[in-house]
């Protein structure tokens, strides 16, 4: 029953949310579902939180390599769900003014606003703008001209990074530029196509996203038959490694 419950219920609900979505009077049963569904997320936030202190919390106690990361994490999930939970700072909501914790949580002022404004955004921000020097890095090693399909990818590469900046201009500014009021000639339209910031758009307007139309596409038809396969039990890799 371990293993045939779980099936069952997983299989039974994302039926109904499949039927629900093309059937209307059926509409209800998947609002139903898509809340039982919630009360299991937020179930599942528990668990993941006390999974947290748990790990970090034995490795803090154990003193183990990078012992003092764990300790920062542990300090940072209890600082923000305590004023989270507590809605520390916040300000009450406009028609109940007299009961302090009528306002939102995460309003404008408040100590998690403040978290997320000053804390988290600056980090993610940090991150990433550092993420952008290892993906240049790797691309260059990447991005080497041993055959026809690599060289075409650095030449594409190349010249997108190049139009998006202002190196384009000073590289091909000098080619004519199409006026808005005037009929287009064949010429015309040949050369303004070779300026890089156009080019540009052409790469990125018509063969970037044919591309990322037909990866998409894939991706839909692999969600599909992947659901299909766990409706329908013969993938069963969610409910763990042990026997049937």
């Amino acid at each position: 029953m371990k293993r045939t419950a779980p099936l069952l219920i997983a299989a039974t609900v994302g039926f109904i949310i499949i039927v629900s979505t093309f059937i209307p009077y059926t509409e209800s049963w998947g609002e139903d579902s898509m809340i039982w569904f919630d009360i299991l997320a937020a179930v599942a936030f528990v668990l993941g939180g006390g999974n947290l202190l748990k790990m970090n919390l034995k490795k803090v106690s154990e003193r183990r390599p990078g012992w003092a990361y764990s300790a920062i994490i542990i300090a940072a999930f209890l600082i923000t769900l305590t004023v989270g939970l507590l809605k520390v700072g916040t300000h009450p909501n406009e028609v109940f003014w007299n009961k302090p914790w009528s306002g939102d949580y995460i309003g404008e002022g408040s100590a998690l606003w403040w978290i997320y404004e000053y804390l988290i955004y600056p980090l993610t921000s940090t991150m990433f703008a550092m993420l952008a020097f290892y993906i240049a890095s790797a691309a260059f090693r990447a991005f080497r001209a041993k055959n026809m399909e690599a060289s075409l990818l650095l030449g594409t590469a190349f010249i997108v990074l190049l139009g998006r900046t202002y190196a384009a201009i000073i590289l091909t500014g000098w080619l004519p530029e199409l006026a808005h009021d005037a009929e287009p000639s064949f010429f015309g339209q040949l050369w303004n196509g070779l300026r890089l910031e156009k080019l540009t758009e052409t790469i990125m307007g018509v063969f970037n996203l044919a591309g990322s139309r037909a990866i998409n596409i894939g991706i839909a038809l692999g969600i599909a038959s992947t659901s299909l396969k766990v409706l329908l039990g013969i993938d069963r890799s969610y409910l763990g490694t042990g026997e049937d």
